[in-house]
């Protein structure tokens, strides 16, 4: 099992970092992965390309923005890196700006982290957490808070019963596949669990080039508003998730595409 402590380590977390912009955001954040030997400067660029080619969609939750790029012969080793900005900066984003913490990951592949990545999206959607994390005073504070991996609170509006018994699919898509539509499908699973909808209902974290092909076995697609703009007409409804880290959002999608 891959754990949080397992991918970040002390070296890769950095706090009170002044960048004057979002790209030296993503510049500060590569060079604690390039520290840590989990990746090399050419990762670095190519998470900038990323937000370059498809916008600002990485800032995933407000304040938090998750710099990554596709696995590549750059990444050495998945890790991950922990950037704490002292001064917040603006990425584009309509709601989620300005950013004041950027987490970065560097994936050998697209699956052998995804523990990991739940693990960190129930850290953020805590706000006692995040609060915790945002005061912490040294690495060592970070990763004892992250090792507790919070979790978010239950929901408060009554959980419907399944709509049908067939089998659905939903996508969760980012530009890559490998971050930011896992933050989505974990957060997706925790309100399909808490719904008791686990049995009707399979999540599929992908790409946007995979996502079209792929529309046609899925009853709806979540992910960013300019991940949306990329699609266009897929043929199945396309949902924008603002937060995603937030379950009371994706309840409120879910239950706007299920008419619940």
């Amino acid at each position: 099992m891959t754990t949080l402590t397992t991918l970040l380590s002390p070296v890769a977390v950095r706090l009170g970092v002044h960048s004057p912009d979002w790209r030296a955001a993503i510049r500060a954040a590569g060079q604690a992965l390039v520290d840590d030997g989990v990746s090399t400067a050419d990762y670095t660029t190519q998470m900038i390309d990323n937000v370059e080619e498809n916008g600002p969609y990485i800032v995933i939750a407000p304040g938090v923005a998750f710099a990554h790029a596709r696995p590549s012969p750059a990444v050495l080793r998945t890790g991950m890196s922990w950037i704490r900005l002292r001064e917040p900066v603006r990425f584009g984003h309509d709601t989620n700006d300005p950013v004041s913490l950027v987490v970065a990951l560097a994936a050998t592949d697209s699956s052998a982290h995804t523990e990991a990545m739940a693990a960190l999206a129930r850290s953020l959607a805590d706000p006692a957490t995040t609060a915790a994390l945002d005061q912490a005073r040294d690495a060592s504070e970070v990763l004892a808070l992250l090792e507790g991996e919070g979790a978010a609170g239950p929901a408060d509006r009554a959980v419907p019963a399944a709509a049908a018994a067939s089998h659905h699919k939903i996508l969760t898509v980012c530009g890559n596949g490998v971050g930011t539509s896992l933050f989505l499908k974990n957060t997706l699973e925790q309100v399909l669990d808490r719904w008791g909808w686990s049995g009707h209902v399979s999540v599929e974290a992908t790409d946007t080039i995979s996502a079209r092909g792929k529309s046609s076995e899925a009853v709806a697609i979540l992910t960013s508003r300019e991940i949306a703009r990329t699609l266009g007409d897929v043929g199945v409804p396309v949902r924008v998730v603002q937060d995603f880290t937030s379950t009371a959002e994706v309840d409120t999608v879910l239950r706007d595409t299920y008419s619940v």
